[in-house]
């Protein structure tokens, strides 16, 4: 059953990405209430251009993801993607900002976890207990 529901999350977020990417931000900055960018990387093995979906928080001018993949065994692309090649650009709405990444650890990690799963209303604590790996917390900074 949880398959099931991960792959309707997954199918959803692909099209509420569509959503937001067709209409240059207009629609799809907030679901359900939850603030909402596309994070542009370049694939890591393939060199191409990959698009990601995120809930997000800020600190300041700095915008906080975590890598939660619904709380699977692994973490998602876009992370690996990031490791990779920090330099990545953000949508938020219909701004576009060069970013770098980050990954947060030890008290920043911990003040970071609060604030976004504040943000998702207690989704990402609900995702950590699916699995056993630290799920990743990453800061994009403007650059």
């Amino acid at each position: 059953m949880q398959r099931v529901l991960t792959r309707l999350q997954q199918a959803f977020v692909l099209a509420h990405q569509w959503a937001y990417q067709r209409s240059g931000g207009r629609i799809g900055a907030s679901l359900g209430g939850r603030p909402m960018l596309l994070l542009h990387t370049v694939g890591r093995r393939s060199g191409e251009p990959r698009t990601a979906t995120l809930l997000y928080a800020t600190d300041g001018d700095r915008f906080v993801v975590v890598a939660s993949r619904y709380g699977g065994p692994v973490n998602p692309g876009w992370y690996h993607n990031l490791l990779a090649q920090p330099d990545a650009e953000i949508q938020v709405g219909r701004r576009r900002i060069p970013v770098r990444a980050h990954v947060a650890e030890g008290e920043e990690r911990t003040k970071l976890w609060e604030l976004a799963d504040r943000v998702n209303k207690g989704g990402y604590t609900t995702y950590q207990a699916r699995t056993e790996r630290q799920i990743p917390v990453v800061v994009l900074e403007p650059r």
